[in-house]
């Protein structure tokens, strides 16, 4: 585990990246930054130009987290994924959520990859015996879930598909935490795994309440940042209802609170169509809540606040601060 100064570094030493859209540029990030090679296959002729405006805003705010300017691994571009990939001890897999699309990449990249090379896809919910299917070399493929910003978020989903061979999630478990990241293993296989199904009934939840006219989006976005989000941060949902429940604890926060779900107060999985009218709703909701900063502003507040969080966490030896 990383201490104070210098980050730690990758326990894979050449790693590719196919995809270098926003996930896939901070995977490259996380790698680079832990000294580790990184060999780049993206089609778009903007690929060098939106990966390096990534490299930018993760190496300053590795620089904030650490103290230092890390210590960058090597950064090249293929012009074909099986040139990027040849010599890769794990290969993360990052293009659009298509079934078909991730199928035929896989065994293309399969066909070029070592053998045991640790084939990994950053899907958000499919599944990875979906994504196995007809495909020669199943055994090494798995699913490596992180979450944007990727270089300085720790946790990452790891899901074994059917044909996964015994022992590729604890392989990528090593590297993943040598890279300052949270191994998470779902235990079964199922469509989002763990954390996109918690979100995914939130944002339901939120779009019901911007369509009925409850709340504009940025008073749920307050809801969120300004309270229950503070906890999540630091204790998750679990923890901070048992601290809830006062000296008895989670048995005396579920007795208060048991009567309530038998009450309307959420609609779960009654979803309002995503029609015109409320997309305009959201997306202008949005915009005005930007105050004229563009995307990039976003990020690079997004991360100064990351950062902020993460020292303090690391200061009281704390969640994800035990591994900065």
């Amino acid at each position: 585990m990383a201490g104070a100064g210098q980050p730690g570094r990758s326990a894979a030493s050449i790693v590719a990246i196919v995809g270098g859209g926003v996930i896939g540029a901070g995977w490259a990030a996380r790698y680079l930054h832990r000294g580790a090679d990184v060999r780049v296959f993206d089609p778009d002729p903007e690929a060098r130009r939106k990966i390096g405006d990534v490299l930018a805003n993760a190496s300053a705010a590795f620089e904030m987290l650490f103290g230092v300017a890390p210590e960058a691994g090597r950064l090249s571009f293929h012009a074909t994924l099986a040139e990027a990939v040849a010599d890769a001890e794990i290969v993360h897999e990052s293009v659009p959520e298509r079934l078909d699309l991730k199928q035929r990449v896989h065994a293309d990249i399969a066909a070029a990859a070592p053998a045991d090379a640790i084939l990994c896809t950053s899907t958000s919910g499919l599944l990875p015996s979906k994504i196995q299917e007809g495909l020669e070399r199943p055994d090494n493929l798995i699913v490596a879930h992180p979450f944007n910003p990727v270089y300085l978020l720790p946790l990452v989903e790891l899901v074994a598909g059917q044909g996964t061979a015994e022992g590729v999630i604890d392989r990528a478990a090593t590297i993943l935490d040598s890279l300052g990241m949270k191994p998470l293993k779902v235990r079964k296989e199922i469509d989002a795994f763990i954390a996109d199904r918690l979100l995914e009934a939130v944002w339901r939840e939120s779009l019901w309440l911007v369509k009925d006219g409850v709340a504009t989006t940025e008073e749920i976005d307050d809801a969120i940042r300004y309270g229950f989000g503070l906890r999540w941060a630091q204790m998750g949902l679990f923890q901070t209802y048992h601290t809830a429940g006062g000296e008895v604890g989670m048995r005396a926060f579920i007795e208060m609170f048991k009567p309530s779900l038998h009450w309307p107060w959420t609609k779960l999985m009654d979803v309002p169509e995503l029609d015109d009218a409320l997309i305009d709703t959201i997306a202008d909701g949005v915009e005005e809540q930007a105050r004229g900063l563009t995307a990039r502003d976003l990020e690079r507040q997004r991360d100064k606040n990351l950062v902020g969080i993460l020292h303090a966490l690391k200061a009281n030896n704390w969640g994800a601060g035990t591994l900065v």
